[in-house]
């Protein structure tokens, strides 16, 4: 039986890098197998940290392509000497992972929780990204994040309110998101503060909803959301769209005219900017 704790204990962990290492053997097991890497994979691993979850995954896979900023985890690393690992000493938002190789390849990581967001947008491309070079290289994501995050990625406009919103919209818009398991404090050494989850995006090939103008689509997304306790019509007016031009565009989708906007669905999100256009 591996004892991670202790091998975590080793090692000087760095707050200001967010590590939290994953030591429970269940959770690193669940990670390999919901994954479902074999030998035809190539997996990109972010922020491997000490290398648990590696050297699991290089067993599976055909190759591991591990991206770590960290250089005291990356000694750790070059430790497993493995012929199917390589170590990119990098921090992941400034690594083109289109250029890592020409086949397509999973993501697996156990995230740093305080940089999530700009991770999924640099993995998936913002909703007026068409043609990302990033998420037309991968074609599955297995991410572990804070609870409350992977609920706000999952929810849909009849979540509780705070978990719907522009993150959701990320998220979903191009990949098919589902909590795999939750994953208590315990599992990590140290311990976060919050409970985790094991999330799974499934990339795309089109985008969710079919627009015209998605850089305006996303410009009403973000004014629908930029002050959660007004109604949509008074975000979209502060915001510079025409008052009668909005309210004509929510009577038409059949809505209250004092609905919020974490009450609409992506595809009347839709709806309403086709409406809205100049």
């Amino acid at each position: 039986m591996v004892d991670y704790l202790q091998r975590a204990k080793f090692f000087r962990t760095k707050k200001r890098l967010g590590q939290n290492f994953l030591i429970n053997p269940d959770v690193l097991s669940d990670i390999i197998e919901y994954s479902g890497v074999t030998k035809d994979d190539i997996v990109l691993e972010i922020g491997p940290g000490v290398g648990f979850v590696t050297e699991q995954l290089v067993k599976y896979a055909k190759k591991v392509i591990a991206v770590e900023l960290d250089d005291e985890a990356i000694k750790e690393l070059e430790k497993l000497d493995c012929d199917n690992l390589q170590i990119i000493h990098q921090d992941i938002l400034k690594t083109d992972i289109s250029s890592l190789c020409e086949e397509k390849i999973k993501v697996v990581a156990n995230i740093p929780y305080y940089i999530t967001s700009p991770i999924i947008a640099h993995l998936l491309g913002e909703v007026d990204d068409l043609s990302n070079k990033n998420r037309n290289s991968i074609t599955d994501i297995i991410l572990m994040v804070q609870e409350e995050v992977a609920r706000r990625m999952t929810a849909s406009e009849n979540s509780p309110s705070k978990q719907y919103g522009l993150l959701t919209i990320l998220s979903q818009f191009w990949a098919d998101c589902s909590i795999i398991r939750l994953v208590g404090r315990k599992s990590f050494y140290p311990a976060p503060k919050v409970n985790s989850a094991l999330v799974r995006l499934q990339v795309r090939q089109e985008p969710l909803i079919k627009s015209d103008d998605y850089t305006f689509f996303k410009k009403v997304v973000k004014s629908a959301f930029s002050q959660r306790r007004k109604t949509l019509k008074n975000c979209l007016i502060k915001d510079g769209f025409e008052k009668n031009k909005v309210e004509q565009a929510i009577k038409s989708l059949g809505l209250d005219e004092n609905i919020r906007g974490e009450k609409l669905s992506i595809e009347q999100f839709g709806e309403l900017s086709q409406k809205l256009k100049p």
